[in-house]
């Protein structure tokens, strides 16, 4: 068991208390948007050493990888593949899709070969690998997930779709989706704007309920359009499914599934990428044609994990390779012992744990240890606890 901690990273999205309660720190006078554990560059974790001292995830494993790693995740991955995440929504996230793992290899190859600089805000790929995703929602939490089975009646209702009717039943999700991404932007604006006008006072008087994509759409209206233009994005808002989790349910989001977080806390278990093709509600870089490329033009039926913060033991499925999720929710006096096969990252939420392992700890509250393969722990829940374990699968 190798005590960690995490990096926060302010991003102007997120919320400013939330994360620093969790882990009893100081408020900050900047957001605290998420809690990364990991040895992802952008925020590695530190490995508590002992009288003041530490290290970082990636030095500890690179130290010994056969050990820290075990064979067989050394042979496939090379590394810690994964990046466990608390996050903290406050304002809404862009919408994006992530490229799947050829996509991203190839992408990468060839802005390399462009010498378009990692750096450069035009940057589609910077690095190789995809990043598909698993949410787990601590709070009432809201995100934009796929698209919606409902399209054709919403070509109906809403008066901002009606004239896009034609290409939707003669191309499709993918022939709608196409003209709405690449009309210019003088014709976002004349459709928009008097749409604005309609939906903007109920939602300011609170009369629109968080399951209307009108309420979305007109936050975003007030989030993003402040220059006189309107984000394309909010087109999508009317397209996708609008899915609320509760506390303890989860859901997959793979490689070129389109999807938004809206609002609330959640836990986010990812590969390690930047590899991020955004859609809309966002200031930053729009590369239309690598989306198109990149994104499955299917509906989606979601497929929410049902599971709760209370109760039991909830395995959150994971269709790849590179991780895998479990959530503990123990009772006083509850003891379960878990074999630990594969590089893992414990996190507490809560509680209090008594740990028996290499090394016996007493933990409360929010913690965080990595534990390496081969290692036999027996946690002992002394109050009420919630604990997530992400490891590679075997």
């Amino acid at each position: 068991m190798h005590s960690l901690n995490g990096r926060i990273q302010p991003y102007s999205w997120g919320g400013n208390t939330f994360i620093p309660s969790l882990f009893q720190m100081p408020a900050a006078n900047q957001p605290a948007a998420e809690y990364w554990l990991g040895i992802h560059g952008g925020g590695p974790s530190q490995v508590l050493l002992g009288q003041g001292a530490h290290t970082s995830l990636q030095a500890l494993i690179g130290s010994d990888k056969t050990r820290y790693l075990g064979k067989a995740v050394n042979t496939r991955f090379g590394n810690l593949p994964f990046l466990l995440k608390i996050l903290d929504v406050k304002d809404m996230l862009s919408i994006q899709v992530h490229p799947n793992k050829h996509a991203a290899e190839e992408g990468f190859k060839k802005e390399n070969a462009l010498a378009i600089p990692l750096t450069a805000s035009n940057r589609n790929y910077k690095d190789d690998n995809h990043k598909p995703e698993m949410m787990v929602a601590l709070s009432d939490f809201w995100l934009l997930h796929g698209f919606s089975p409902a399209i054709a009646s919403h070509l109906e209702m809403y008066e901002i779709l009606k004239p896009f009717s034609q290409t939707f039943y003669q191309g499709g999700i993918k022939g709608l989706y196409k003209e709405l991404m690449e009309l210019p932007q003088d014709h976002v604006d004349a459709l928009l704007a008097p749409h604005a006008k309609n939906i903007i006072p109920a939602y300011e008087k609170g009369l629109l309920p968080k399951t209307s994509p009108d309420f979305w759409a007109a936050r975003a209206i007030k989030t993003f359009c402040v220059d006189g233009h309107y984000d394309r994005g909010i087109f999508s808002i009317y397209l996708f499914n609008i899915l609320n989790l509760k506390p303890g349910e989860g859901i997959f989001q793979g490689a070129g599934l389109p999807h938004a977080y809206l609002e609330g806390q959640n836990i986010e278990l990812m590969s390690n990428s930047d590899n991020v093709l955004r859609a809309g509600l966002t200031p930053k870089y729009v590369d239309i044609q690598e989306l198109l490329a990149n994104t499955e033009f299917v509906v989606t039926n979601p497929a929410i994990i049902h599971g709760s913060l209370n109760k039991g033991i909830q395995h959150y499925p994971c269709p790849i390779e590179d991780f895998e999720l479990t959530g503990y929710f123990l009772r006083p006096g509850e003891t379960v012992v878990l074999n630990v096969q594969s590089p893992s990252i414990f996190l507490m939420l809560n509680g209090k744990v008594h740990w028996k392992g290499s090394t016996d700890k007493l933990l409360g509250g929010a913690d965080a240890f990595f534990s390496a393969p081969g290692e036999q722990l027996i946690a002992e829940a002394l109050e009420e606890t919630s604990l997530f374990w992400a490891a590679v699968p075997l």
